[in-house]
Parts: C-alpha cells; sequence; structure tokens
C-alpha cells in the first residue's frame, strides 16, 4: 500500500462451479498486485473528473434538501474505526450476512479475504469509502441479497479469469458515488448531483440504493465488456456515464425508474 491509494488485488477464478471458499482463499486462487486502482485518492483521477458539459452555477436548496443532504454529509464525514465497537459489529454484521453458514474467527482474519478485501483486516481498505462504504455493502445485503449472493460468489456471466474483489470493488463504487454527486460540496454543482437531491429528499436511503444499483450496474458492464482486471478504470468511467445518463432521463422521478434499477433481485 501507497499513500496515493495503495495497490489492489486482482483474483483468478479457477472454475465457476467453485463453491465460496476456493474462489478468493490465497490457498486456491492466484493474486497478483498491480498499480494503484482501487482505492481512495486512487480513484480521483477516474471518478472525479468533471465535464464542462454537466457544470452550472450552484441552485438553491429547499430546505427540506438542504437537511437531507447534510444528514447525507455527515454520513460521508465518518472514518471507519475499528476501535470503535459500533463499527467492529457492522463489520461482523456484514460477514453474516455474506457467509451465514460460516463462522467468523477474529475481527482480524485470513477469512475477510474470502469477501474480497486485500488482507486480513479489512480496516485498511476503508480509507476511500469511510464507514458508509460499510454501511452501503450492509444495505445491499440486506435489502437485495440475492444480488448481493451473486456478485459476491461470480455466480452471473461467463466471467473473466482474472474477477475483481469485490468489497474492494464496493468501496470504489461509493468512492465513485460520492464524486459523481458533488456530495463533498456545499452544494451540488451539476445537474445531475442537483437531481439527485430530489430523489433524496423523499427517500432517506437514496444513496444507498443508488449504490445497489451502481454495483449491479458496474458487474453487467464487466460482463459485457468481457473485463479483466487492467480494464477495471475502463468499466467504473463507463458505470458512471450510464447512470449519469440515466439521471437525467425527464421520466425518470425515483431511483426506481431508473433502467438500470431492473437489474437487481431480491
Amino acid at each position: 500500500m501507497n499513500d496515493r491509494g495503495g495497490s489492489f488485488v486482482a483474483v483468478r477464478r479457477i472454475s465457476q462451479g467453485l463453491e465460496r471458499g476456493n474462489v478468493y482463499h490465497s490457498s486456491s486462487a492466484e493474486v497478483v498486485a498491480g498499480s494503484a486502482a482501487w482505492l481512495g485518492r486512487g480513484l480521483s483521477c477516474v471518478c472525479a473528473q468533471r465535464r464542462d458539459s454537466d457544470a452550472r452555477p450552484s441552485f438553491d436548496l429547499t430546505p427540506a434538501q438542504e437537511e437531507c443532504l447534510q444528514r447525507l454529509q455527515n454520513r460521508i464525514d465518518v472514518a471507519y474505526d475499528s476501535s470503535i465497537p459500533q463499527h467492529q459489529e457492522s463489520l461482523k454484521d456484514l460477514w453474516k450476512l455474506a457467509f451465514p453458514e460460516e463462522e467468523l474467527h477474529g475481527i482480524v482474519s485470513e477469512q475477510w479475504k474470502e469477501m474480497g478485501w486485500q488482507g486480513k483486516d479489512p480496516s485498511t481498505d476503508f480509507r476511500g469509502g469511510g464507514f458508509i462504504s460499510l454501511e452501503n455493502l450492509l444495505f445491499f445485503a440486506e435489502k437485495f441479497p440475492k444480488s448481493f449472493q451473486d456478485l459476491l460468489r461470480k455466480q452471473v456471466g461467463d466471467r473473466s479469469v482474472w474477477e475483481y474483489p469485490f468489497a474492494v470493488a464496493g468501496i470504489n463504487i461509493t468512492f465513485m458515488l460520492i464524486q459523481m454527486l458533488d456530495l463533498e460540496a456545499v452544494k451540488p454543482r451539476s445537474i445531475v448531483g442537483e437531481t439527485f437531491l430530489r430523489f433524496l429528499s423523499v427517500n432517506e436511503s437514496a444513496f444507498d440504493l443508488l449504490y445497489c444499483i451502481a454495483f449491479k450496474l458496474m458487474d453487467q458492464q464487466w460482463l459485457s465488456m468481457r473485463a479483466s482486471y487492467m480494464e477495471f478504470n475502463t468499466i467504473m468511467k463507463s458505470t458512471r456515464r450510464q447512470l449519469e445518463r440515466e439521471i437525467m432521463f425527464e421520466d425518470v422521478t425515483r431511483l426506481e425508474d431508473l433502467p438500470s434499477y431492473s437489474l437487481l433481485s431480491q
């Protein structure tokens, strides 16, 4: 890991028919390290670019929008802290939802690699997304368990030999959405960000729901492009562009109207 966002881990799938334990274990899958592309600031050159056509003067928020945006920004500001019991318990809850049939042996364990974390301590991977990225994964697992399990276990489609690590990809998606929606600004400075606030003002879980849509869309694009780990940044940019297009469709009045929402299954 380095201060530019760290290295990433790509996982080689041995066989599509293998059980979960054989997908990510180092004993049955080869691991390769690459350039900084997966975490935190390493993604900024990929996801945080604003096109001139997107930019526009900031607009006035309604009181309801201001309140909803502030609550979401408060969530974004919370760093993952392994010394906080609530954060540890949330991480354990994620394990239970992901692998209910397997007991977790410790908050620091080689087992975490099975979920696609880079090492035995997931806390080192949260720099790019903070605690909200864990909340996003929990929301996904609870609200759309079938889609969550399909992506976790790579059960859908003709998979690449070198697969993206599930959990680390999830953190990248959180980071990408924060940048795309301009959520760290006092007010959104793009039409996409403004439109999202309308969704958020009527659905407090809009960011979490958009995360689920984005994750499933990213995987679909991964499959359609027959991508391998070297194309991950390309897939992320393509996913962002597609989300931006769909959010701007005139007939979309809520996130459930997005065409990519239909990719999710409970």
